[in-house]
């Protein structure tokens, strides 16, 4: 296990990237329907109706949009169906977070429909976003007709250049007979491989002209096809390493949630049989139960000291469907630097971009954990518990600190602690099965991930690697259409919240219950707790002046709003809140000087953690200007 050969990997796949061409044409015999003669012909449809057969045959039920001028044609077509539900978003952003909700509470396809121009702009930060996560949306954007294309027309974008850098792939269907093709490839892009946004952008002409209508079908694919079957002679290299380790971690990320609920059963089951303990990045929080003994919790930059020292300690680390982003290593050449790395991914060029491994293998997550796992049968392969006790007793110290505790007064006038209030919000909603988070990003996300466990995947919808504030509100408006009789909380801070509020208007007219649960410090809190540590408590723009009152802010709406100030008026509150059938605002007034811990601090490594204000380490680096930005 000392033999260390940095870069190996084993892959069966091809490079998850689509054919930049998009023009393959599909087989003439799966074109159409079949005639009395025995021969298959087109039905000829407007652009329009192409769009949305397309759409109905992909198993899309919801689509979020915004209309404008170059899509009216969309939206005629539209009106004249009944198979499709269209939300009526109020920012072009705010539709592809609603779409990236939806699809993460369901695994389905996000379908999003907006206008040229500023429509499309609007989409870029919602695309980047779920570029980053991962996630498979497809956006449908209008352009102005192909002859007016270059011409500066008014609302004329370039849209393909634009999102070109945040998306997986992208279209301008300029030629109508190529239109249905495109539009379910455009769906087997996004969903295949490592799951993505697609743009397909479509002139208006386009929209108008009559053109063949085709069913998807397997021609259609031929452009991408990522081989997910991973190596099986690797798989048991992998399982004689992990069956020796001494120090072993399982690393999860947000590959094991895309892959599917029969992943994240296939881990607990591998992770059961060895005996080893679990940790989850910010994207992988609910593929393993995080109530469960052998979680250790989220790692990284806010993760718990148990979840960073074993990281940082172990021999051998098992990397599922994580990209060793920079928020969980820390400095990087100090990350792990004595354990035996094993690294599986569906997407190549994740192994060895960051962190080098000594074992990378390309293939689906899920389908790689089932093979190691008949393997281990297999080989009769058990660990001792003598193997890794001394590694459970580290473990059991790390834990011991408490990384997470805080002090809470409940005298019933005292200042609510943020910390207080979600596990507040925890007790009244820990007996509830059909539980669904969301969050907005700042210090409230990072509580919110340290608080509230998660044993389920597919029920914490947040920004991880863009990091969007004002994702929250719109992700639980698609969370709530995607399940209508859950209960969605979006928990989030009074600064985020302020990016997407406007899309109370879509919950109340929808009649969505959605609860927003505002931790309201008065500041942008993480950009405050950068300043104090880093900046000499030089506090430049950072207090939220002129807020709204929240309350009476989503009453004008026609929603709820309640406000709890005090440790005494929180968990009336909360009953309230939980007991409403509309949108609900709950503004809850917390410590204003009250920052996120543990923390790693800048050029440390991970398990160089800051424990907390009266921690000598943060006094330390505090003295020092250090903190992790």
């Amino acid at each position: 296990m000392n033999a260390r050969h940095k870069g190996q990997t084993i892959t069966a796949e091809k490079s998850d990237k689509a054919d930049k061409s998009g023009q393959t044409d599909c087989a003439d015999n799966c074109h159409g329907t079949e005639s009395a003669g025995g021969k298959k012909t087109a039905k000829m449809m407007t652009g329009a109706d192409i769009v949305i057969q397309a759409l109905v045959d992909q198993g899309v039920e919801v689509i979020f949009g915004y209309p404008g001028g170059a899509v009216l044609p969309l939206y005629d077509a539209l009106f004249k169906q009944s198979k499709l539900r269209h939300i009526l978003v109020r920012h072009e952003q705010a539709a592809v977070h609603a779409a990236e909700g939806y699809a993460r509470s369901t695994g389905k396809v996000g379908a999003v429909l907006v206008t040229s121009g500023p429509g499309a702009t609007n989409a870029v930060t919602g695309l980047t976003d779920a570029l980053l996560d991962s996630i498979p949306v497809v956006c449908i954007t209008g352009q102005v007709p192909t002859f007016l294309i270059g011409n500066d027309a008014f609302q004329e974008a370039d849209t393909t250049g634009i999102t070109r850098p945040c998306t997986k792939h992208n279209y301008l269907v300029k030629d109508i007979n190529k239109l249905a093709h495109v539009m379910h490839e455009a769906f087997h892009v996004a969903r295949s491989g490592r799951p993505g946004p697609v743009v397909v952008d479509l002139p208006k002409d386009v929209q108008f002209q009559k053109g063949p209508y085709k069913k998807p079908c397997t021609d259609c694919y031929k452009v991408y096809q990522p081989k997910t079957e991973p190596d099986r002679a690797a798989l048991e290299q992998a399982v004689d390493i992990i069956a020796a380790a001494k120090r072993p971690i399982f690393y999860t990320g947000g590959g094991l949630i895309n892959s599917g609920t029969k992943a994240c059963e296939a881990l607990q089951r591998f992770a059961k049989m060895t005996g080893y303990p679990v940790t989850s990045t910010l994207m992988g929080l609910g593929c393993y139960p995080m109530t469960d003994k052998q979680h250790l919790g989220m790692l990284g930059m806010h993760g718990t000291v148990e979840a960073n020292h074993a990281m940082h300690d172990c021999d051998v680390m098992i990397a599922l469907g994580a990209r060793f982003d920079d928020r969980v290593t820390g400095r990087m050449d100090a990350f792990s630097p004595d354990s035996y790395k094993i690294q599986v991914d569906i997407d190549p060029s994740s192994i060895n971009k960051n962190i080098p491994v000594d074992l990378g293998i390309v293939g689906d997550v899920g389908r790689a954990i089932e093979i190691m796992t008949e393997i281990w049968v297999a080989k009769k392969y058990s660990v001792p518990k003598a193997q890794t006790a001394d590694w459970w007793e580290s473990i059991k110290q790390w834990r011991a600190i408490k990384c997470l505790s805080y002090t809470q007064s409940k005298k019933p006038d005292d200042v609510i602690k943020p910390q207080y209030a979600l596990e507040r919000l925890r007790h009244f909603t820990q007996d509830k099965d059909n539980v669904y988070i969301t969050t907005e990003v700042g210090q409230h996300q990072m509580w919110a991930a340290q608080f509230l466990p998660f044993d389920k995947p597919n029920r914490w919808m947040t920004s991880g690697g863009l990091g969007t504030m004002g994702y929250g509100l719109p992700a639980a408006i698609g969370t709530q259409i995607a399940h209508p009789n859950a209960l969605v909380i979006d928990v989030a801070g009074e600064a985020s919240i302020q990016m997407n509020i406007q899309e109370i208007s879509t919950a109340i007219q929808y009649r969505l219950p959605v609860k927003v649960f505002i931790l309201n410090n008065q500041w942008m809190g993480m950009v405050r707790q950068w300043q104090e540590l880093m900046h000499g408590e030089r506090y430049s723009e950072s207090y939220s002046e002129a807020l709204p009152d929240f309350v009476k802010l989503v009453e004008a709406y026609g929603g709820v709003g309640l406000r709890a100030r005090t440790v005494g008026e929180l968990d009336d509150v909360i009953q309230t809140m939980l007991t409403t059938d509309r949108i609900t605002i709950v503004d809850v007034c917390v410590d204003q000087r009250e920052n996120c811990f543990p923390m790693i601090p800048s050029g440390a490594a991970h398990n160089e953690m800051l424990l907390g204000p009266d921690d000598e380490q943060s006094e330390h680096n505090k003295r020092k200007g250090k903190v992790l930005v």
